[in-house]
């Protein structure tokens, strides 16, 4: 007998369908699998056979084929031994065909027939919604992330009986989550109100998440650069519903979500250590998951100690940074991956921290150059806002007026990401950083005074075509902080400014 049941598999962001084909006919008794499989999903063969053993289901002594299509799609991951057991069990008579017609069925099963949970449930539940599926037939723990996406029926299975029969037709039973309530709001956690001194940096940090532009803070080693980046998400803008689901996805496929399945509600913040590897960072591996730059999607990438990073992993960052998006291309297909992160690094001037105060540093030239010159200009002129971190001084440490809170640049920083959905309303541009080249006139336009001011920068600082404009973007992102429709002469010496530190420590 002859039996098809549909499943899934994780290819980049979505998913691929995959039809499981089960063949039970008459011959030497065997158990054979088809179709591209990598060596996890070879092993379903002896998990579904002891599973179906364990709970009265014997195979009957035929020859017993299963085939995995489309056959050049490669089938990696444990989600593949409970279409594969379902599909056999039909092709046996053991349950009902008709339950499978519209029915997405995914998990892993264990030796004694229980369901264990799976990687990605979330973006393929949403494909199997795409696909006009009735219902997904899923692990339990994997219930409440599946919930997520609506319009869908979810049925959760414990073990491979229940399985069985929800499929000869027996009502399925909502099952209750049994987790937590789900994520905390993080952004209160860390407040600029205890940060004192350092308004400069403060300013720096308010502009660039008001833009979402790249961010560089050099200073010697004490001088709170680590500190002002912990209290970033905290006037990070809120995220939509869409933002939440694409960034669910992502930290679906890695295991990451929280264990009651709810969405990721607040903007990421990660922060790897200098030591990361090429493919933690940009993503990769035997079977390909998302890595840091897209675990940071529409959130932040923090890198601490830049220079300490190794340089072939550092530049990985060059095109992502520009296109938003990162494509790794294997053997197994291509692979895309969203990474529209705002990068915020910070870095001492070398390697004692303290030049160019040479009181304090005793580095040699030579060995600053070597030093500075682990970050490249490729890599500096994608970074928007660089500003430096002085030592804060006795008097500031101590001084005991009150500070300003992140509440109250968040208010700030809402209303000037407010001003430019207005702007770009009815276009695929959703922040100042993200303006394409050939609409900077358009939204950063210049009169004839600023004009010549721009042209002298440029040929003084020696910009870059990409430079300049990022200094344009930077300037219109001053303006909307200061509710000015057009950009003026002040806001244009503002966002000069934040380009100077970088030509003081690299020329």
């Amino acid at each position: 007998m002859y039996s098809m049941v549909k499943t899934a598999v994780i290819r980049g962001l979505g998913s691929v369908c995959i039809h499981v084909e089960a063949d039970v006919s008459n011959g030497m008794p065997v158990f054979e699998m088809v179709g591209f499989l990598s060596s996890e999903v070879r092993e379903a063969r002896e998990r579904v056979r002891t599973a179906l053993q364990s709970n009265g289901y014997p195979l009957p002594a035929k020859r017993i084929t299963v085939s995995l299509s489309p056959a050049d799609v490669k089938k990696s991951g444990s989600g593949f031994d409970l279409p594969i057991a379902a599909a056999v069990l039909a092709a046996i008579g053991e349950i009902d065909k008709k339950y499978l017609e519209d029915t997405l069925i995914l998990g892993e099963i264990s030796l004694s027939g229980k369901i264990l949970p799976i990687h990605g449930v979330l973006p393929i539940t949403a494909k199997a919604k795409e696909m006009g599926m009735k219902r997904c037939l899923i692990p339990y723990q994997n219930q409440a992330e599946a919930r997520q996406v609506s319009g869908i029926e979810i049925w959760a299975v414990e073990n491979l009986k229940e399985l069985v029969s929800y499929l000869k037709g027996k009502p399925y039973q909502e099952k209750p989550m049994g987790f937590g309530e789900g994520e905390k709001d993080k952004t209160t956690e860390c407040d600029f109100s205890e940060i004192n001194g350092q308004d400069s940096v403060k300013r720096a940090c308010e502009v660039a998440v008001s833009g979402m532009h790249n961010f560089l803070m050099i200073g010697p080693p004490g001088s709170g650069k680590t500190m002002l980046a912990k209290r970033i998400p905290g006037i990070l803008p809120p995220m939509t519903e869409e933002e939440q689901l694409e960034i669910s996805k992502i930290y679906s496929i890695c295991g990451m979500l929280p264990q009651d399945g709810a969405l990721i509600r607040s903007r990421p913040f990660r922060t790897p250590h200098h030591t990361i590897s090429p493919n933690g960072l940009a993503g990769g591996g035997a079977v390909p998951k998302p890595g840091e730059i897209s675990l940071a999607h529409k959130g932040v990438l923090f890198l601490d100690e830049l220079p300490e990073y190794k340089k072939s992993t550092l530049e990985i960052l060059r095109q992502p940074m520009e296109d938003k998006e990162i494509t790794l291309v294997r053997q197994s297909g291509t692979y895309r991956y969203p990474s529209d992160f705002m990068l915020v690094a910070a870095m001492n001037p070398c390697k004692c921290g303290y030049y160019p105060d040479r009181s304090k540093c005793n580095c040699r030239e030579t060995e600053i150059a070597r030093y500075l010159g682990r970050v490249s200009k490729p890599l500096l002129d994608r970074i928007d806002i660089c500003v430096e971190a002085p030592m804060i001084k006795y008097e500031e440490l101590v001084k005991k007026e009150k500070k300003e809170s992140s509440g109250a640049i968040r208010e700030r920083v809402m209303a000037a990401l407010e001003r430019q959905q207005y702007r770009f309303r009815g276009t695929d541009i959703c922040t100042n950083s993200r303006i394409p080249s050939k609409a900077i006139e358009k939204y950063c336009g210049l009169n004839s005074s600023q004009q010549n001011y721009m042209k002298e920068m440029y040929q003084n600082m020696e910009l870059s075509a990409r430079g300049y404009y990022k200094i344009l973007k930077t300037a219109r992102t001053i303006a909307d902080l200061d509710n000015s429709e057009e950009v003026k002469e002040c806001h244009l010496n503002e966002a000069v400014c934040y380009r100077t530190w970088d030509k003081k420590y690299w020329e």
